[in-house]
């Protein structure tokens, strides 16, 4: 390869000159890199004078004798002279001439703006282009394709759509081309230098040269489609059910189970049964740390770059204690941590309710809370603010000023059985219940705003964002709402048993069940009326053996937890043989379980060891804590939470119910023992 002293031929043998060095803005142009043979010509002119030449052929002996006195003549009149003179030639000229006059003109009179403008404004009209277009660009000129190349214009398409586009940003990542993008043009040299296999005394002399940049445009121009390659692929993957498998076995016998998860590209946290939290690498699926405190299953958690806070119940004979824990993420020193709770105890004799938080590295307690008397099933925070509910069936919103100075600021009463599942936004926090009712509070104020109705039995989990709310219930079903309005815009059918965990993105809804099936719904289908049901099923997946508690899911992966006591990853970025972690090892298995539509979903058997459970009886509590649990009802004894439950049924405005004699005579009652 040559360097920037020497000429660089191309493939018609002209050569470029390169002695016009001109640095913009940290990036090298070089205005003469054109054929000598064409400077001074726009592409225009020459295509005129190749159209004059055709037409040469055709001409009188006569006319070429005379033509270049005449035109010697012409060329000595003044310019308006001159004007005046073609005028009167053309007023003489039939049609037909005056049309081939036409077309010789056109191309004279188009002007390639782009080789007018100085190298900077070019690069910045061209960099609007998409891929499309800019391929096109290339194609137009040895002007256009130095401009783009030397302007690493395929670069910074790549680099916008990286920026914009989650799916982009994703695929880069996971294919490790970010390290290519958002460097200099230095680093970037002696990265794709490296890439291509040269040795550092030639990557060195290349620094800075021609080489150097068409180098780079070849680079960028054959990342685009690599990564749009990928992009096509995956959204294949989803619509066939093309996936790897990988298995996490947590082996957390007797007592098995994981009900909650949370995951990014290095780890996946989860809450387990056997009242641990366990925390696994995304590199090779191996327990890097067991958190060890709880004295019940954790059954719900989230965490953020500083803390964890989970929630977890044990039931006692006399006690109830039900714990919130916060751990840094910054203790990367111990194998297995323990880690400290606050929580409410309930004494039925003398109800005292403490919530304590401690100091994650020295066991110093930092704060005493006091709230719920029941397991706490669920939570969400952000930006401050945390919301937690019960099986008490209250929710209680907590100001989060720091882990020492947690404070509920208020406590949100309506429910009348556990309350499953809430989520919020600056705008609406949303709670579901075994009430069959989804409930919408102002966020700034706490005050109730509506009552969701449609669900025939108890709900189970939910998701809010935007104005759309998407609930799953133990009737089976799936049901989306507008939040504004509080109507039902579709019923989605297809699981067999609870619909016990739900996530939706702007594309796909993802379910799991008891029946231990995760369903894959096209949203958009979902939300447009004129759908039929059989279209908005995209896929079931069959692997869980058990019921399926939890999931989460992004472009790329769904992860999720079930009662078999495993965490599945399904990754659809690049199918490859299905492998397992058991025991710090991983193993290839045998393929997954797809069915790339609702009606065949249908047809698939129940999968081994998942029971057929009463739904009747879990509309009270889905706490899954315990099997015997599960179908029991549980009374809260709080006769002032009860009386709040009861007022606030009057408030709702709804249709009057079969049981409002016995509302009114529990009304009665609650007045008497307060």
């Amino acid at each position: 390869m040559s360097t920037m002293n020497n000429a660089l031929p191309n493939s018609q043998g002209d050569h470029y000159s390169c002695s016009d060095e001109v640095v913009y803005g940290g990036f090298l142009t070089f205005y003469s890199l054109q054929p000598e043979s064409l400077q001074g010509e726009s592409t225009a002119e020459l295509m005129a004078d190749l159209s004059l030449r055709e037409k040469e052929k055709n001409l009188s002996a006569l006319y070429l004798n005379e033509r270049q006195s005449v035109l010697e003549k012409f060329i000595s009149w003044t310019d308006q002279d001159q004007v005046d003179f073609v005028k009167t030639l053309i007023r003489s000229m039939c049609h037909d001439q005056h049309g081939q006059i036409d077309a010789f003109l056109k191309p004279i009179l188009q002007r390639d703006f782009i080789a007018f403008l100085p190298d900077r404004l070019a690069r910045y009209v061209l960099s609007f282009l998409d891929a499309r277009w800019l391929n096109s660009s290339e194609k137009v000129s040895r002007t256009w394709r130095r401009i783009i190349s030397h302007g690493k214009l395929w670069r910074r398409l790549i680099e916008r759509n990286v920026q914009t586009d989650p799916v982009w940003k994703g695929v880069v990542d996971k294919r490790g081309w970010r390290n290519f993008l958002f460097v200099s043009k230095e680093k970037a040299h002696t990265l794709i230098f490296q890439d291509l296999g040269y040795p550092p005394n030639l990557i060195e002399q290349l620094r800075n040269t021609v080489d150097s940049l068409e180098a780079q445009h070849h680079f960028y121009r054959n990342l685009y489609p690599k990564i749009n390659q990928d992009i096509e692929s995956l959204k294949s993957n989803w619509q066939n059910g093309r996936h790897v498998l990988s298995r996490i076995t947590c082996h957390s016998e007797p007592s098995r189970g994981v009900y909650c998860l949370q995951y990014d590209d290095d780890k996946i946290i989860s809450g387990l049964r056997d009242h641990t939290i366990k925390i696994w690498q995304r590199k090779d699926l191996q327990c890097s740390k067991t958190l060890r405190g709880h004295t019940g299953s954790v059954l719900c958690l989230q965490y953020d770059d500083r803390v964890i806070i989970s929630g977890s119940s044990d039931t006692t004979v006399r006690h109830v204690n039900i714990a919130l824990t916060l751990c840094s993420l910054d203790c990367c020193n111990f194998e297995e941590l323990d880690f400290f709770t606050f929580s409410l105890i309930l004494e039925y004799g003398r109800q005292h309710h403490v919530k304590s938080v401690w100091d994650v590295h020295t066991g110093e307690m930092l704060h005493t809370l006091m709230h719920h008397v029941e397991a706490v099933l669920h939570l969400r925070f952000q930006n401050g603010m945390m919301v937690t509910c019960s099986k008490d069936r209250s929710i209680a919103v907590w100001g989060m000023i720091s882990p020492r100075e947690i404070n509920v600021r208020r406590v949100l009463v309506a429910h009348r059985a556990a309350v499953n599942v809430v989520d919020f936004d600056s705008k609406y926090i949303v709670s579901a219940s075994g009430d069959r009712t989804i409930k919408v509070w102002s966020t700034d104020t706490c005050e109730f705003v509506r009552t969701m109705i449609g669900h025939r039995r108890g709900i189970a989990c939910l998701q809010y964002h935007d104005r759309l709310v998407v609930s799953g219930s133990s009737d089976n079903t799936i049901r989306l709402w507008d939040i504004e309005i509080g109507a039902c815009l579709r019923v989605l059918e297809g699981h067999e048993q609870l619909v016990r965990c739900i996530r939706f993105d702007s594309k796909r809804i993802v379910s799991g069940a008891y029946d231990g099936r995760i369903k894959v719904w096209d949203l958009q289908a979902a939300m447009n009326p004129r759908s039929p049901p059989d279209s908005i099923c995209l896929l079931t997946l069959v692997e869980h053996t058990g019921r399926v508690f939890r999931l989460q899911f992004d472009e790329f992966q769904i992860v999720s937890s079930s009662h078999d006591d495993t965490i599945l990853i399904w990754d659809f970025l690049e199918p490859q043989p299905e492998t397992h972690a058991l025991d710090g090892t991983l193993q290839q298995t045998s393929g997954p379980v797809a069915v790339p539509n609702a009606d065949n979903a249908a047809q698939v058997p129940n999968v081994g060891g998942v029971p057929h459970v009463d739904q009747q009886n879990l509309e009270d509590s889905e706490n899954d804590d315990d099997v015997d649990d599960v179908v029991r009802q549980r009374q809260v004894p709080m006769e002032v939470v009860e009386l709040a439950v009861l007022n606030e049924r009057d408030r709702e405005n709804n249709s009057p119910s079969e049981h409002d004699g016995e509302y009114e005579q529990r009304r009665r009652d609650a007045d008497a023992r307060i």
